[in-house]
């Protein structure tokens, strides 16, 4: 898999994980302190997410990090 595919698939987990939740965008990420067009990005696959990027969303998700970025299951 290359860079580009696993961020994607991330994204679109990520994507899956917060309209599960019924959170928009815009409050995802307001309640991560980023902008909206950062958390578009992210889930769209085009930017590399810190970890701490990647933990704040966890926590704002309800979720484990380990349960967000296993998306190959």
């Amino acid at each position: 898999m290359t860079k580009e595919q696993l961020l994607k698939k991330l994204g679109k987990h990520i994507a899956a994980l917060r309209v599960e939740k019924s959170i928009s965008q815009a409050e995802l990420a307001r309640l991560c302190d980023k902008d909206a067009q950062s958390l578009n990005r992210l889930e769209k696959g085009r930017i590399n997410p810190s970890i701490f990027y990647l933990y704040q969303i966890a926590q704002e998700l309800n979720v484990s990090l380990k349960e967000m970025v296993d998306f190959e299951n």
